[in-house]
């Protein structure tokens, strides 16, 4: 595996995770609580860019590789599987959302390793339904981190619950998506 600017930036997307969970862990008086919003929610965000920066990177300069597009979408799902825990322990987000958002993570990941292994990978490639959901889960997580005003007359606590509700209920929705695109695969027990 050579190691490119892509790949690196994937690598460091999954070295932000204990970062930013970390800083909820430092004592207040080395940072406040809102400080500690704020830093989480900067390197958060920061962490997401790169999602899409590496990506662009990839496409952009002929970098794509087999190991780049298997540790990306891990990348992701440990990112969002981890601020999503790290909010229910705060008392952000309610934990029967996180793990909706996080069951459908992985099964997803299953059933497109098992597609893939029948050479039906692309049956299941992501779809526009899952790019909205991404976008929601973003946002919400984001929102919820700061849980600091934003924008006047807009609580962000409030801001992150809905679109936490919205990134659910689009999670569910490209979940059922992907089933129904493999389920010609799943009755004929694949083959």
């Amino acid at each position: 595996m050579a190691l490119n600017v892509p790949t690196a930036l994937t690598w460091f997307r999954i070295l932000m995770i204990p970062v930013f969970v970390g800083v909820y862990y430092l004592p207040d008086a080395w940072l406040a609580p809102a400080g500690k919003n704020w830093l989480a929610m900067t390197i958060f965000a920061v962490a997401a860019i790169t999602d899409w920066l590496d990506g662009w990177l990839a496409r952009r300069l002929g970098l794509t590789s087999a190991f780049g597009a298997f540790l990306d979408p891990v990348a992701d799902k440990l990112m969002v599987a981890a601020a999503l825990i790290l909010l229910v322990a705060l008392g952000r987000a309610e934990a029967y959302l996180a793990i909706i958002i996080i069951g459908r993570e992985i099964a997803i990941s299953a059933l497109r390793e098992w597609m893939a292994e029948l050479g039906q990978g692309k049956s299941v490639a992501v779809a526009f339904v899952g790019k909205l959901k991404t976008a929601a889960q973003m946002t919400a997580i984001i929102a919820l981190l700061l849980y600091e005003p934003l924008i006047p007359g807009v609580p962000t606590p409030l801001l992150g619950t809905v679109a936490l509700w919205v990134a659910v209920i689009l999670t569910l929705w490209s979940m059922f998506h992907y089933l129904r695109l493999a389920a010609p695969y799943l009755r004929a027990g694949g083959k």
